[in-house]
């Protein structure tokens, strides 16, 4: 097996909910959009977020359990001060703030937010070699 992920799925409450808050909330290009079904957006070079309906999903994948997600998603960005940005962008979208932009004793900066499904979203600055690599060319 390749060291790879191709889809990041998520079951999703109202899958146009989502839609509006990762497209015409945080301004995302769907990839695929079948309203009431799934939403693909395409997030990384040969990566796809899934939005799935999670009566659907949990028909082919099995029941949910209760309470939050034990997992984050995380949102890399250049400096410390477009952590806060991102965190503002996101609660006008929708976003509840977990937890605002905070000094890590890793050495860098994050928040977190939770969209419209509570799924925790961290934004974070990482001042490390990995954090540089996962940055787009010339960007945030």
């Amino acid at each position: 097996m390749d060291q790879r992920i191709s889809f990041i799925t998520l079951a999703v409450a109202d899958v146009g909910a989502s839609r509006s808050f990762f497209i015409d909330g945080l301004g995302w290009h769907e990839s695929l959009f079948a309203p009431g079904e799934v939403l693909m957006i395409k997030v990384a070079d040969r990566v796809v977020l899934s939005l799935w309906d999670r009566t659907e999903f949990e028909k082919e994948v099995g029941p949910i359990g209760a309470g939050p997600a034990p997992i984050t998603l995380a949102h890399n960005v250049d400096r410390p001060a477009r952590v806060d940005e991102v965190l503002r962008e996101a609660v006008a979208a929708g976003a509840t703030l977990r937890s605002p932009g905070t000094r890590r004793e890793w050495g860098g900066y994050s928040g977190y937010f939770l969209d419209p499904d509570g799924y925790a979203w961290e934004v974070a600055f990482n001042p490390g070699e990995i954090g540089r690599d996962l940055l787009p060319e010339g960007g945030s």
